[in-house]
């Protein structure tokens, strides 16, 4: 089947020398890299429908996006995207912005979609202060969605989930034929007056499908800080982690390699985190991380049933091709 066109927007705002062609696969079909990444994420998907999650490292990962085409100068600037970040609407210790992404099997392609405030819900197993609060972040750039890195992520994940079947969600259409993803680019601060907590709500899932989480780095981090693990579904939202027990954990891993990856089931397994911990207490600490948020459109009495439009983004427009069997 033809690849679908790649919308080209006119005017870009990239990163000074970096060329921003959009990621096409359909291109790499020739090269032997190609057809490896394609084996190696046969093989997570494998293990992703086994086990209901998979961390995939760094060593893995690089060479997998390099085969999807993403471009060698690419990895470099993504590394720095999060200094741009903005204040959080309802957390100090956090940095964000985030942009909403739709991968449509009728187009075959993955494109921007207009800009929506987000909210989630104790509904959603999401127990925090600003739970049901309607949240305005800041807009995901240019730098960051025309980055064939992170082009080569979202085409990963599609790979990764298309297909496997999950517990349903209340309130969500699984006859369509898209899926609706919110990515966050965050970075969490930890300072001598503040602790930086990637996940306050304690344990919880995120209201969605599959959930991916993408290390691009840090300053100042305690290596033993900001552990993520992985609950079944029996363990209490809202704990901290600490507080968890063992018979309900399925498991743990450490972001701690740039693009080090994890993605979850978010309907069958919740997660949590330790906090942000720094080496120098007296020196401010961060870490930065691309958080993907995949699930179908929502339907009536969803709260975000009117946060959900389809309709692409006009001032900044990004497409290109999915590739799947």
């Amino acid at each position: 089947m033809a690849a679908a066109a790649v919308a080209v927007p006119r005017e870009f705002a990239p990163n000074p020398g970096l060329e921003h062609r959009n990621l096409n696969p359909h291109e790499r079909t020739h090269a032997p890299q190609y057809y490896a990444a394609i084996s190696k994420i046969v093989e997570i998907r494998e293990r992703y429908i086994k086990d209901r999650f998979v961390f995939v490292e760094s060593a893995a990962m690089v060479p997998i996006l390099k085969g999807l085409g993403a471009q060698d100068e690419h990895f470099e600037a993504i590394q720095t995207v999060s200094d741009g970040l903005r204040t959080d609407p309802t957390l100090p210790f956090r940095e964000s912005k985030n942009g909403r992404f739709c991968f449509d099997l009728d187009t075959r392609s993955v494109r921007r979609l207009e800009f929506q405030p987000f909210a989630l819900s104790v509904e959603e197993d999401f127990k925090r202060h600003d739970s049901g609060q309607i949240r305005r972040f800041e807009e995901i750039g240019n730098d960051l969605q025309l980055n064939t890195v992170f082009q080569a992520l979202l085409l990963f994940k599609f790979m990764v989930f298309h297909g496997v079947q999950t517990h349903l969600r209340q309130k969500l259409d699984y006859n369509s034929h898209k899926w609706i993803s919110t990515v966050f680019n965050l970075r969490t601060v930890t300072t001598s007056e503040i602790l930086g907590e990637p996940a306050l709500e304690g344990v919880h899932t995120d209201g969605v499908d599959h959930t991916m989480t993408t290390y691009l780095g840090s300053r100042n981090m305690d290596p033993r800080s900001c552990v993520t693990f992985m609950h079944y579904n029996e363990e209490q939202t809202g704990i901290d982690y600490e507080e968890t027990t063992a018979k309900h954990m399925a498991g743990r891993v450490h972001h701690l390699q740039f693009l080090d990856t994890l993605i979850i089931v978010d309907n069958e397994r919740k997660h949590s985190l330790s906090p942000l911990e720094p080496i120098d207490p007296r020196v401010r600490a961060t870490r930065d991380m691309l958080i993907f948020f995949t699930r179908k459109p929502v339907t009536k009495g969803h709260i975000s049933e009117h946060l959900d439009s389809p309709k692409p983004h006009l001032d900044m427009p990004m497409e290109f091709p999915l590739w799947f069997p």
